[in-house]
């Protein structure tokens, strides 16, 4: 097990490295450009997300597939990976994430311009779509899709469900220290999460949807104004996290003897490889909910799916570096501690209200993000195996639930992390592939202003 371990973590480290990050990023800005940035109409994608396109296909309205895609986006991630970045890259992290997400943002339009543009009608009228999709009637390539339906539903069993079950179970265990017996606690957390699980997701796209439109706004709102409120408390040192960030992310001095540029790289490495993780531009998972939307043409849905990266890292990523940053400026002696203890304690030096917003947050974004790669799953599975897997995949899935809220992880996360780039490949040859069909889509309806047409 421990070699497995260890081998797991090396490919890990290979998958996630260098090749990658510039493969994600690479497709990010090239995208921004082709595309004449899309991000210049976030503020018409939000406005879209929050409209009904009557009388227009699909199983749920646009806000509810973008609830869906943000409910499995925004994670732990969101928290701790932020907290991890800084600790491994500096203060600089945080703007480097930040700017993923800005370039990041063409890149969730594009997915879920081809989403809507591939998808198809099952005979009882469902609309199933997303990479797999794509590739096989954009590119005559079904093998690809089968590939990326494969690391999909491997990774939901993963990232999308046992290590946040994990997180949960970790977190409620002190809460309910002096209730239930330290030995049973994780059992207790993980019946009545699977039990949870289980109530929802077995009433398929349309239930995930409402519990996700009802749950991501709530839990979003709430984690960022107890952020502002920590930021408050903070902003004597709000000026000077500003600064460190900003001079971190383009300083060219050396650390520990290293050469010059050494603090730049190491920022770069890993805000960007943080921000690529956390949004999921990229790597194929949202648009596959972005299929179900009721939208007119597939710009309309496009323009909605971009907006779940500017609120997943331009908003939520950037307002909790900005929490762990100037918390390390206030409080030094945590300057020394990893992620997830760099989070526990910046979040902990606030009073009264500062770890109750990070348990708050650590359990919402987790128990949403179950649900969202639920539907991920099923579809990958569909497309695999047929309609008839789904109830296997179900029961496997709420199973899995309770096994993860009790058991170690660090294997899984490994495997997780492995399946989320391997994904991202099938993915991003899609997008670079059909560019020329997304180009010409976005300019005919975005930027000739035939966004009220219909396709």
């Amino acid at each position: 097990m421990e070699q497995l371990l260890q081998l797991t973590e090396y490919v890990s480290g290979i998958v996630w490295g260098w090749p990658m990050i510039i493969l994600l990023l690479g497709t990010h800005i090239f995208l921004t450009i082709r595309l004449k940035f899309p991000q210049r109409k976030i503020g018409t994608g939000i406005k879209l997300s929050v409209k009904k396109d009557k009388n227009a296909k699909g199983d749920v309205s646009q806000f509810g597939a973008l609830a869906t895609s943000l409910a499995a986006t925004i994670g732990t991630g969101n928290i701790i990976g932020v907290a991890t970045a800084v600790s491994l890259g500096g203060p600089g992290a945080v703007l480097w994430c930040w700017l993923t997400g800005v370039f990041g943002i063409a890149t969730k339009y594009s997915e879920g311009l081809l989403a809507i543009k591939y998808r198809v009608t099952t005979k009882n009228g469902r609309m199933l779509g997303g990479p797999m999709y794509a590739l096989e009637k954009g590119l005559n390539m079904k093998w690809l899709g089968v590939l990326f339906c494969l690391f999909a539903a491997i990774a939901s069993f993963g990232i999308g469900n046992t290590v946040q079950a994990n997180a949960i179970s970790e977190n409620l265990s002190t809460v309910l220290d002096g209730w239930v017996a330290p030995e049973h606690s994780k059992m207790v957390t993980g019946f009545v999460l699977a039990t949870l699980v289980g109530f929802v997701v077995i009433g398929g796209v349309k239930s995930i949807a409402r519990w996700c439109m009802a749950l991501v706004p709530l839990m979003a709102v709430c984690y960022v104004l107890g952020c502002i409120y920590i930021l408050c408390v903070n902003h004597a040192y709000l000026g000077e996290a500003f600064s460190s960030i900003f001079q971190d992310a383009f300083s060219l001095k050396a650390v520990g003897g290293g050469t010059a540029g050494t603090v730049v790289m190491m920022a770069a490495r890993y805000g960007i490889a943080r921000g690529l993780f956390s949004n999921e531009s990229g790597l194929g998972s949202a648009p596959i909910v972005a299929a179900a939307a009721q939208t007119k043409n597939p710009v309309r849905q496009a323009l909605v799916s971009s907006t779940g990266t500017f609120w997943d890292t331009v908003v939520i990523c950037a307002i909790t570096g900005l929490v762990i940053v100037s918390s390390i400026i206030a409080y030094p002696e945590i300057s020394q501690e990893d992620g997830g203890m760099l989070t526990k304690k910046a979040f902990g030096m606030i009073p009264y209200v500062g770890t109750p917003i990070l348990t708050f947050g650590i359990l919402t974004f987790s128990f949403s993000t179950i649900l969202g790669w639920s539907y991920y799953g099923e579809r990958a599975m569909e497309y695999l195996a047929g309609r008839r897997s789904i109830v296997f995949y179900r029961i496997l899935y709420i199973m899995l639930v309770y096994a993860g809220s009790t058991m170690s992880l660090a294997l899984v996360w490994n495997l997780a992390d492995i399946m989320n780039a391997l994904m991202a490949v099938p993915n991003l040859i899609a997008l670079l592939m059909l560019s020329g069909v997304i180009a010409k889509d976005t300019k005919h309806y975005l930027w000739e202003k035939n966004l009220d047409e219909e396709s």
